[in-house]
């Protein structure tokens, strides 16, 4: 079974320590994977989500199946923000992406100067996030794919199994989280930032991300 991603939890307003190192992140993934979510359960400010109601005729352009409920999608970007005290004082600027493939022209804007990716999959629809694997593979950005949990879907898949489907290396993390839940999804934002660092050793903590 995949396990769920593990690091420190964030922690409420404290004391600043130090200057936080800020890093541009980036949440992406297919059409209703759950982006604008993860993005809403973590920031600590009001989320900036440019959503629009599904209409009938994107139903002729968007592939909906597998989305039971979806009434609205992103058409440019959401943006929320997070402040970590652990294992450094940073903070993560978070740049969702719009799931349609129309929409791929906003993708270089939001992904400019990118530490790093959060690729949200959903099981249902797994075929969705090989656009985003491509995406940020071909510019080298260090990334994680998080297989999002739905309440009415039981995760049956294995780590090998995800692996194989979406043909990612071996040193690419696979997790598992609830893009609902802020502490599972700040998790796999931490993993992300630790998964960057170590794809770039030869490059200090205070300049991830120039």
């Amino acid at each position: 079974m995949l396990s769920d991603a593990s690091g420190p939890t964030p922690q409420g307003p404290q004391p600043r320590s130090a200057t936080p190192l800020t890093l541009k992140i980036v949440v992406a993934g297919g059409f209703g994977a759950g982006k604008t979510t993860l993005i809403g359960s973590v920031s600590e400010i009001e989320p900036l989500a440019t959503e629009e109601i599904l209409t009938r005729a994107s139903e002729g352009v968007d592939r909906l199946d597998g989305t039971p409920g979806k009434t609205t999608t992103t058409v440019s970007m959401d943006y929320g923000r997070i402040t970590f005290e652990e294992p450094m004082c940073m903070r993560l600027q978070l740049f969702g992406t719009p799931g349609q493939d129309r929409f791929l022209f906003t993708w270089p804007d939001l992904a400019y100067g990118a530490s790093g990716a959060v690729i949200l999959a959903d099981t249902r629809r797994l075929t969705d996030s090989f656009t985003a694997v491509d995406y940020f593979t071909a510019r080298a950005t260090p990334f994680v794919v998080a297989v999002n949990q739905f309440a009415d879907r039981r995760y049956d898949y294995t780590t090998d199994e995800v692996r194989e489907a979406l043909d990612l290396p071996e040193h690419v993390p696979i997790l598992l989280c609830d893009a609902r839940q802020e502490i599972s999804a700040a998790r796999v934002l931490i993993s992300l930032v630790d998964h960057a660092l170590k794809t770039a050793p030869d490059r200090r903590p205070s300049t991830l991300g120039a």
